[in-house]
């Protein structure tokens, strides 16, 4: 590709809708090429469908939200980036809701939800099948309702457990641990109904229920309160129940592992995965990341090395460890695990690559939070003397991984700094005392909040 390094106005040309079978290049000069030159027609048809998309998104941003997400709904990293831009934009995406949701995702309120065809393991059958007995019978009571309702052939066991893990009835029942035991006893319940339905046979609560409609012109069964269910179990915890909405809906949902400390992590990782590409190559870049995936390889002269799966709030995206900090870092490389990573990024094929030179859990991390005021920061001589505290407590390059945050207070506002990892320090205790004991207001905190 040529690019062109300084344009000449030529004044008012003619313009032709020139037709080419394949890319939009042309000849400038001397055999040089310009690539994707559009003419006029395709600019303005462009400028109007960037217009038309623009005011969608500014006067109905939750039904073109919803649509963006349908359509791009086969692309994880798409989805994943326009979720995080509903979060900009003020708008929730929940889990499917039996009782709501339809095909795709659906705007409800100030918020969308997932569609049932974003579900694994639910497949077209089994969506038309839900579809048309809430549309016949209305809402879901129960799960024993659902599944009395349903065709148990078109929705089989494993989409039940598939809607329930992701959280799709949580606005009947919220503990998915509960569904999941009720469904062992329910579903043969259920499919026993069924059987008897084919059969002609009916019982005397089908009888009832019979009455009851007569009476009330009411069209819903009261047969499923005669359904079984297990012995009462406490709820799933929370990892377990994002770890099966992540599996069940590519993304996790209801919730994010990295959420509760996304604000105090902000000092140390003011950048996020989607912004990355934008980086100088060789700058030392830091990151708050779930670890979804760890490859082990090794390289031809046998030595180990990792290519990990991360990802956070923004994006989904690959890291390279090479085997230099491979044998530092290896027992904190676990699928599921909270990190922070710091490393540089290279370019390889024009496209990004974050190497990684060392990471941490996130559990472990503490940050030194320094107080300076604005004239503190002015005074070279205040400044000598943090910097000879810091240095002092520094000790190993290596093992000094306690970063050190300055909250710098000027008039009604506070700015965060994160000092250079020269200014880390190897134990937070003993240098939140020394500085303290020097005049400068300090404080430990812990990343996480739980």
């Amino acid at each position: 590709m040529v690019k062109i390094i300084t344009r000449k106005s030529l004044g008012t040309q003619n313009v032709y809708d020139i037709g080419v079978s394949s890319d939009h290049n042309f000849v400038i000069k001397d055999g040089l090429i310009a690539s994707n030159c559009f003419n006029k027609s395709h600019s303005t048809a462009y400028a109007y469908v960037t217009y038309q998309t623009a005011y969608l998104k500014a006067n109905y941003k939750l039904e073109y939200m919803a649509a963006l997400l349908t359509a791009n709904s086969g692309d994880t990293d798409k989805v994943q980036k326009y979720i995080a831009s509903c979060t900009s934009l003020d708008i929730d995406i929940e889990p499917p809701d039996i009782n709501v949701s339809q095909v795709d995702f659906t705007p409800l309120g100030k918020k969308i939800l997932f569609g049932f065809s974003a579900v694994r393991n639910v497949g077209q059958n089994a969506i038309a099948c839900i579809l048309e007995a809430r549309n016949e019978g209305g809402s879901f009571k129960s799960l024993p309702d659902f599944c009395d309702r349903v065709d148990l052939r078109a929705v089989n066991r494993r989409a039940l457990e598939s809607l329930i893990y992701c959280g799709a009835f949580d606005k009947i029942e919220s503990n998915r641990h509960q569904l999941i035991k009720d469904l062992e006893l329910v579903y043969d319940w259920a499919q026993s109904r069924a059987r008897d339905k084919a059969s002609g046979q009916g019982n005397l609560f089908d009888l009832l229920g019979e009455i009851s409609n007569n009476t009330n012109n009411n069209k819903i069964s009261k047969a499923f309160e005669t359904a079984p269910k297990a012995n009462p179990v406490p709820d799933l915890p929370q990892p377990e129940k994002l770890r099966k909405e992540k599996e069940l809906l590519g993304f996790y949902v209801s919730d994010h592992p990295l959420k509760s400390i996304q604000q105090t992590a902000r000092y140390l990782a003011p950048i996020n995965l989607t912004q990355f590409a934008e980086q100088k190559e060789g700058i030392m870049v830091c990151a708050l990341v779930m670890l979804n995936g760890v490859k082990k390889v090794m390289t031809k002269k046998g030595d180990p090395m990792a290519i990990l799966q991360i990802e956070d709030l923004t994006a989904q995206s690959e890291a390279v460890v090479f085997p230099k900090y491979y044998e530092r870092i290896s027992s904190l490389l676990q699928v599921d695990s909270r990190l922070i990573i710091w490393g540089k990024i290279e370019r390889k094929d024009d496209k990004p690559q974050f190497i990684v030179e060392d990471a941490e859990q996130v559990e472990t991390v503490q940050l030194v939070m320094l107080e300076l005021t604005s004239q503190q920061t002015a005074d070279i001589q205040e400044l000598d003397r943090v910097r000879t505290i810091l240095k002092e407590h520094s000790g190993d390059r290596e093992k000094a991984k306690v970063p050190v945050i300055g909250i710098i207070q000027a008039l009604n506002s506070r700015q965060a700094v994160l000092l250079g990892r020269q200014f880390w320090v190897q134990d937070s205790i003993t240098a939140f005392q020394a500085l303290n004991n020097a005049g400068f207001p300090t404080e430990l905190k812990q990343l996480t909040g739980n």
